[in-house]
């Protein structure tokens, strides 16, 4: 399945969630410092980090931006705080995304497939890889997950770039926040996701060069979702 780097001190929870996730095929690495999740995360080049914020030697929100210093692997964060402001300096310290504690095994295996699953190549939605798009001066290739706006190519996250290729696939197109959530960030059934959603558009709109109070490409429809549309 996958090889996941498990970062948790507490030796109960550590073995309880190495046995779970060895039991649905992935390769666990466990460790419980900071510094040994960083060295580990540089040899062993795993498929996702699963990165508890309670460590002994380093305060986990540094270690994560650590983390984000030497790779772009996808990382969890097991959290003690699901408040809106906690949740969001998580994701703009690098999270892709984060469980509150206490949580299940069941619980965390949903979150590492949904991860993994959007994590991996890009399609459009018949399938094809070599699927160009182009919105005005805005060009998406899902090939090679790259984007450009003119002649200036956008330093996209995974998770950016996700967003983006899915609006402009559907321009015009109103988008809910339920389809969002299980399209893109694949989360069946959705619940609780609107904060992450927020934070990732927020980010992309600056990328665009624009504002939610003066938007050109994505356009918020009040109650309803978001589209892409083709600027006037």
């Amino acid at each position: 399945m996958a090889t996941v780097l498990l970062v948790e001190d507490d030796q109960t929870v550590r073995a309880a969630l190495v046995r779970a996730l060895s039991d649905l095929g992935h390769v666990v690495h466990p460790v419980g410092t900071a510094l040994d999740a960083l060295r580990t995360a540089t040899e062993q080049q795993p498929h996702l980090v699963i990165l508890d914020l309670g460590l002994p030697d380093l305060d986990g929100a540094a270690a994560l931006r650590m983390l984000r210093g030497v790779s772009d692997v996808p990382v969890i964060v097991a959290t003690a705080r699901g408040d809106e402001g906690s949740v969001v300096r998580l994701l703009n310290d690098g999270a892709d995304d984060y469980v509150v504690k206490p949580f299940s095994s069941v619980q965390m295996a949903a979150r590492i497939n949904a991860l993994l699953r959007r994590s991996g190549p890009a399609k459009g939605e018949d399938g094809d890889t070599g699927q160009k798009l182009t919105v005005k001066e805005l060009s998406i290739d899902l090939a090679r997950r790259q984007a450009s706006l003119g002649d200036q190519p956008l330093e996209l996250t995974r998770l950016e770039f996700d967003l983006l290729a899915y609006l402009a696939e559907r321009v015009g197109r109103v988008v809910t926040r339920r389809e969002l959530a299980e399209s893109v960030w694949r989360q069946h059934p959705f619940g609780g996701h609107d904060q992450t959603i927020d934070v990732h558009v927020s980010w992309l709109r600056r990328k665009l060069g624009e504002t939610a109070a003066k938007p050109r490409f994505l356009h918020t429809v009040r109650g309803v979702g978001l589209k892409l549309v083709e600027p006037e």
